[in-house]
């Protein structure tokens, strides 16, 4: 969950969560925010590194036709110059990028990913399927595959209610179907995205449905709420 605070303030939520985490033992690793659209972003990763939780940036880069759904200035932002050129820097740090985009974007967040092999992209929420209409679910299903074609890209399995506002366990196993289809177990984690989901549903109901879902895939439960995470985000 990114939490939008002021661009200048982005040291302050890592810094909380750190002292969380001495205190209470929770959370286990940490994903912070970082401008990649500043000259030059490694000021702000060196200001990061010294939390010892640290293991990967986000920044939001996702567009959509619908102004309600955007949130980055344009569509083609994942492939600006400058974004590039900081995404680059992330491999010299060993940090991961969560990578947010529509499924209109993946194409130009498969240049993306793979000038960069050695550092791992993180889709959130699956790759945001916005709803359930053929040419919706087509598009989406097209922007995975291309996506898959990287091996250093994988998916949460996040903030699935987002554009429907309510825990829909039917949508839930369609995305789930359809994302182990596509990248495969091993490529695929869960995620809660709470505090937000609160906002429709329980944390119980939310991991009700999912494990409901991923129980219908055998061996699958294993990659997707432990082993795909362990590897890509290394809790301490």
């Amino acid at each position: 969950v990114q939490t939008n605070w002021a661009k200048e303030d982005f040291e302050k939520e890592v810094a909380f969560l750190q002292k969380t985490a001495d205190e209470t033992g929770w959370p286990h690793a940490i994903v912070g925010y970082a401008d990649m659209t500043v000259d030059d972003v490694r000021p702000q990763i060196d200001r990061l590194m010294k939390y010892k939780l640290l293991r990967g940036v986000r920044m939001q880069l996702h567009w959509h036709e619908t102004p309600a759904f955007r949130f980055a200035a344009s569509a083609d932002q994942v492939i600006d110059p400058t974004v590039r050129k900081n995404v680059a820097r992330l491999k010299d740090y060993g940090l991961s990028f969560d990578l947010q985009l529509f499924p209109a974007q993946m194409k130009d967040g498969l240049t993306l990913v793979g000038e960069n092999p050695q550092t791992n992209f993180i889709l959130t929420h699956a790759g945001m399927l916005t709803g359930m209409e053929p040419e919706t679910t087509e598009a989406w299903k097209t922007g995975l595959h291309t996506l898959s074609a990287a091996p250093n890209v994988y998916a949460k399995l996040s903030g699935l209610g987002t554009f429907v506002h309510r825990n829909d366990p039917a949508l839930i196993a369609y995305i789930v179907d359809n994302a182990i289809d596509i990248l495969g177990p091993d490529h695929l984690m869960f995620g809660s995205n709470f505090p937000i989901e609160k906002l429709w549903t329980s944390h119980a109901e939310l991991i009700k449905a999912h494990r409901a879902a991923v129980a219908r895939h055998g061996a699958a439960a294993e990659d997707i709420f432990w082993i795909t995470a362990e590897r890509v985000y290394r809790p301490a």
